[in-house]
């Protein structure tokens, strides 16, 4: 019987093929649109996620002074090197930390100049942020210990002063100092909040202090923790070890910052995942539309073919043969607008995710969501004209015209 209702409602769909297509219109998109929402926001979630860890592992930020909207903030005492001696000495949850000095300048090589951040450090920069080379090498110890003037850049650097020739042995001009080029930094690209991790040059801490800053600050120390230790314990061990060394009283502010990227990604991975269930909603509501839709053709449908069913009923067949007929008509209709929707969503998802340089992620999971969505919204908007073919007097259907 299933079978055969379902043979009845496929010649029916046949027949009236461009009214079934309109019908099926609202089906093919709300399914298409909730799939493609959901793909680019769990896309858009790899990526925050990505471009966070890229800043490194585990890594914590400790900063100068408090800070407050708009990114400005409170005066405060520099660190030192002995502040990151005693990071180091006594939080033996912490992996590495490095001493970080920064400030922008205009560095110049033959006839090109790029204005780009130039920022003082040590070899635990690489491994606090995870960060390889591309060629070259990392700083000798005594380079590191004498302050020569030697630098490594960033892709974006190479690129602007260099194009694609080699850069390395070459030397460029920061100001007043001139520094020979010994690395090449691997690509990172931008970060979460948008900025250029590649737009860089590194000169050894001293180099930067005697040639480029003029005294000995360290405005930050980026910290990286152990594998398998919480970030958060890092965090809070940090705190007292800072407001101890730097004399904070109980009562009193800190007069630091730390930031953990762990905190940042979970907070930006929940705010992409809030946003995706949001549209992902929003375009669900579609597929009750296109229900409606399908419930109104059902019944025009029944009033058009009264006089069909007053036959069947007249020839023996049942109240539920007449109610399964239709509903498995009005079920393929929403299935059929569920499968192709499901093609278009990956289309779409692949088009927009590449538009929007995403990552392209099809999750099946919503796919089959999505398909048994659809096939319920038939039983449900299926079952009133269901019913009402079912219900007809066969007497009084015979004799509609």
């Amino acid at each position: 019987m299933l079978w055969n209702s379902l043979m009845l409602a496929m010649r029916a769909i046949r027949v009236n093929a461009l009214r079934s297509v309109l019908t099926m219109l609202g089906i093919i998109v709300g399914v298409a649109a909730v799939i493609t929402m959901v793909n680019l926001g769990r896309g858009a979630t790899e990526q925050v996620s990505a471009q966070i860890a890229s800043l490194g592992s585990n890594l914590l930020t400790l900063r100068a002074g408090q800070r407050f909207m708009h990114g400005q903030s409170s005066a405060a005492p520099a660190f030192s090197l002995d502040d990151v001696a005693a990071i180091l000495r006594d939080m033996n949850t912490v992996a590495a930390a490095a001493p970080i000095a920064s400030q922008q300048a205009v560095a110049v090589f033959g006839n090109a100049n790029w204005s780009t951040n130039v920022t003082g450090t040590d070899n635990e920069f690489f491994v606090v942020r995870n960060w390889a080379m591309a060629n070259g090498r990392q700083f000798t110890d005594s380079e590191l210990h004498t302050g020569k003037a030697a630098c490594i850049i960033g892709a974006t650097v190479r690129k602007e002063l260099f194009g694609n020739s080699d850069p390395i042995g070459d030397t460029l001009r920061l100001k007043k100092v001139s520094c020979e080029v010994i690395g090449v930094l691997a690509v990172k690209g931008q970060t979460a909040m948008g900025s250029d991790q590649d737009d860089i040059i590194l000169l050894p801490l001293r180099t930067y202090w005697r040639r480029i800053a003029g005294n000995q600050d360290v405005a930050q120390i980026h910290l990286s923790a152990h594998d398998g230790i919480a970030t958060s314990k890092v965090k809070k061990d940090l705190e007292i070890l800072m407001r101890e060394r730097r004399h904070i009283g109980q009562f009193e502010d800190d007069n630091f910052t730390i930031r953990d990227m762990q905190e940042i990604a979970d907070t930006l991975t929940g705010t992409t995942r809030a946003l995706t269930s949001l549209l992902g909603t929003v375009a669900a509501i579609s597929l009750v539309v296109g229900g409606i839709g399908i419930m109104n053709i059902m019944l025009v449908s029944v009033t058009e073919r009264t006089r069909e069913i007053g036959i069947r009923l007249a020839v023996g067949a049942m109240e539920r043969d007449v109610m399964l007929q239709f509903l498995v008509e009005a079920v393929a209709l929403s299935s059929l607008g569920g499968i192709f929707g499901i093609v278009l969503s990956f289309f779409a998802s692949y088009f927009i995710s590449g538009l929007m340089d995403m990552p392209f992620i099809y999750n099946p999971g919503i796919v089959v969501v999505a398909f048994l969505f659809s096939a319920s919204v038939g039983v449900i908007f299926g079952y009133v004209p269901a019913r009402r073919a079912a219900r007809l007097d066969p007497i009084v259907a015979l004799r509609h015209e």
